[in-house]
């Protein structure tokens, strides 16, 4: 008897125990033959080479503190995926809590994308793309730098350098199933694409069995480069920097929203810098283009619902901040605390606090918008307030309400009280990350 209890006790030790989890050091030769046995936990570490087969990942599904990583060298020379004809280069089908870093996709100018959800999975969750250059995917507009065409829940798509596509990202379908939900978009820097930048498609009803089912969730897009100075084809084929569609009208999904906060928005000679509809806010970005519009607020597929846009510094040529609505309408799409330097600086929407003026005008106010800020830091100087004080106005509270780092500015510096546009001060602060 006792021998026996020692040995079902012995059982349950290890039977509790959890499993080790593995580290498998590989190369382009072997890689292959590793991704069908990785679990929860496991990493494929990538070494330095040209890698030609593809990365297809099916059936892998790790754990929300223990997800399957793969991952390149993190300095020097990366695994490089070189793309092949006829597939996508990551395929992701079926899969939860996976995450890719520190590799190049070398699109090699074929009609193929860098990574996508493939149409006929069904579901792609929990997936983090990180540190991830992405080049020469730009065969045609229709090739994509990462796609999902599944129903995609938690993706965070962080520090990622994109150039050379032909769509950076591109999140859904285009008649508005697979929808993507509670994404985390931060730090990455996307150029030089022929269409959008960034487009996240409207959602119609959600398919059954999505995660957070009966929440109100949120999608962030935050202190990202959106750059289509190179343009992109003109005509009725040029594409906004940034396109965010609705939510599903009824059911589950209808209260969610997307906050989009400190990114640089900078030019588009053929389309507006940023269009969006449904329920969002926008606040503390730089919009700075030539082209024809900055920002528009108007019917896409259904109409702007809930929206607030607040605290951005604007310079274009031509429109400013542009709200459009059908007359019953019954919601409010407020534009308060805003500077706007454009040839037609606001219309339409519930206007507040803000500061206008012609493009001109800017030098009055800004520390050198003439120059280069391409990036955020050239940004953050060139569209700083000239005498170091960013102008104020009375602010009703209640804008402010539910909004995360609404009390930064774009550099992440804290906001004095009535402080209007998108950077308030000379010196920058960085806001610690959650």
């Amino acid at each position: 008897m006792c021998r026996l209890t020692g040995f079902l006790s012995a059982a349950l030790l290890i039977a509790a125990w959890p499993l080790n989890a593995a580290d498998y050091h590989v190369g382009p030769e072997d890689y292959r033959d590793h991704l069908t046995r990785l679990q929860a936990g496991d990493r494929l570490l990538l070494r330095a080479g040209v890698y030609t087969r593809g990365l297809p990942l099916r059936d892998l599904h790790g754990e929300a503190e223990r997800p399957i990583v793969i991952e390149g060298l993190a300095d020097g020379a990366r695994a490089r995926f070189v793309a092949r004809r006829g597939a996508h280069t990551v395929s992701l089908i079926d899969v939860s809590h996976v995450t890719l870093r520190n590799l190049q996709l070398d699109g090699a100018r074929l009609p193929v994308d860098a990574v996508r959800a493939e149409g006929h999975a069904r579901y792609a969750h929990f997936v983090t793309l990180e540190n991830l250059h992405i080049h020469d995917h730009d065969a045609s507009q229709q090739n994509v730098g990462i796609s999902t065409k599944a129903p995609a829940f938690g993706w965070v798509v962080r520090g990622n350098l994109i150039e050379r596509v032909g769509t950076g990202m591109y999140f859904g379908d285009s008649d508005g199933s697979d929808p993507f939900v509670a994404g985390l978009i931060e730090d990455n820097h996307i150029r030089a694409t022929l269409g959008y930048n960034l487009q996240i498609k409207h959602q119609a009803p959600r398919p059954a069995g999505l995660p957070g089912a009966g929440q109100a969730l949120t999608t962030v897009i935050r202190r990202n480069v959106f750059d289509k100075r190179d343009g992109g084809p003109p005509g009725p084929m040029a594409r906004p920097n940034l396109l965010v569609g609705h939510w599903p009208l009824s059911g589950d999904g209808s209260d969610d929203r997307y906050l989009i906060h400190a990114n640089l928005f900078w030019h588009n000679p053929g389309e507006a810098l940023f269009q969006g509809e449904g329920r969002f806010a926008l606040y503390n970005n730089l919009f700075i283009t030539d082209g024809p519009d900055a920002i528009r607020v108007q019917p896409h597929n259904d109409v702007p619902r809930d929206v607030r846009v607040l605290f951005n510094t604007v310079l274009a040529a031509g429109n400013g901040i542009t709200v459009l609505h059908p007359e019953a309408n019954p919601y409010t799409q407020l534009v308060a605390g805003n500077l706007v330097f454009a040839a037609r600086p606001l219309h339409g929407g519930t206007r507040e606090a803000n500061l206008t003026g012609t493009r001109a005008a800017a030098a009055r106010h800004l520390a050198d918008p003439g120059a280069m800020a391409d990036t955020r830091e050239h940004a953050a100087r060139a569209l700083a307030p000239r005498d170091g004080r960013a102008p104020t106005r009375h602010l009703d509270p209640a804008w402010l309400v539910d909004l995360p780092d609404i009390g930064f500015d774009f550099a992440g510096r804290p906001r004095p009280p009535g402080a209007i546009g998108a950077l308030v001060g000379p010196r920058r602060r960085r806001v610690p990350r959650p």
